[in-house]
């Protein structure tokens, strides 16, 4: 890997490693999105996941009395659940397939509410969202706005969204890096980056957090809504414009 490739992917998670830190999920799918343009996609998979695990579980220590666990638990079931079937399937996504995973799943935190009344707080849904969250997580790389349904339409604080939604992503993310870069250093280690890298993108992704929520307690719940809303719809418009190009070339 070249110096600049480094740099690259380093500036990257800290920058997105902040916003995660303020809106909980825009800053992993645009460093999803960045480092599946730069790796082999299941490099990329396995790397996002170990990077995010390490910004979630900073996001969890600072927010640790907001997290609602009783979610967690409920959430765990269907996510364990899910790695546990995905034992039977071999599957790794292409670049393009992972572009529109992420252009198209943020148009989720548009659906009405009314027609899909989705509520992390009560246990079936939970489960469900456990299943749905690793299955997405595992077939194209993102999970987050999925979960974030769950969460946002709760009567859950915006404190509580985020501290919750980094617990209930570190399941997502364990998943890839069991399933990918379990494969991938199985394989003989071709593709994935020096340990040096991952080592500092995980202290950049845990600092940016820390950024990040110097920035959430000065945001209102009705502003936090709002915002994750307009950010979602811009980056989903730039992943579609991405996956429509490769889609054409054949890619």
């Amino acid at each position: 890997m070249t110096a600049w490739l480094g740099a690259l992917i380093l500036a990257g998670v800290l920058a997105t490693a902040t916003l995660s830190g303020v809106f909980g999920m825009a800053g992993g799918l645009i460093l999803m999105g960045l480092l599946t343009a730069l790796l082999p996609v299941p490099a990329a998979l396995a790397i996002h996941g170990l990077v995010q695990m390490a910004s979630n579980a900073s996001r969890i220590l600072l927010h640790l009395k907001h997290v609602v666990w009783r979610v967690v638990g409920f959430y765990a079931i269907g996510a364990v659940a899910t790695m546990g079937a995905f034992l039977f399937i071999s599957y790794a996504p292409t670049k393009a397939v992972v572009y529109l995973a992420l252009g198209l799943l943020p148009i989720v935190v548009w659906l009405p509410e009314r027609y899909i009344p989705l509520d992390a707080a009560r246990p079936p849904h939970a489960v469900l969202a456990g299943i749905l969250s690793t299955a997405m997580a595992l077939t194209s790389g993102v999970s987050g706005p999925l979960a974030d349904v769950f969460l946002v339409r709760s009567v859950l604080t915006r404190h509580q969204v985020l501290s919750t939604k980094a617990a209930l992503q570190m399941f997502s993310h364990l998943s890839k890096v069991l399933f990918y870069g379990g494969a991938i250093l199985m394989a003989g280690g071709g593709g994935f980056t020096p340990p040096w890298l991952l080592v500092t993108a995980c202290a950049l992704a845990v600092l940016g957090v820390t950024l990040g929520a110097r920035v959430l307690d000065k945001l209102t719940d009705q502003g936090f809504r709002s915002w994750r809303r307009w950010i979602f719809t811009g980056i989903a418009a730039m992943y579609l414009v991405q996956a429509a190009i490769l889609f054409a070339r054949g890619s």
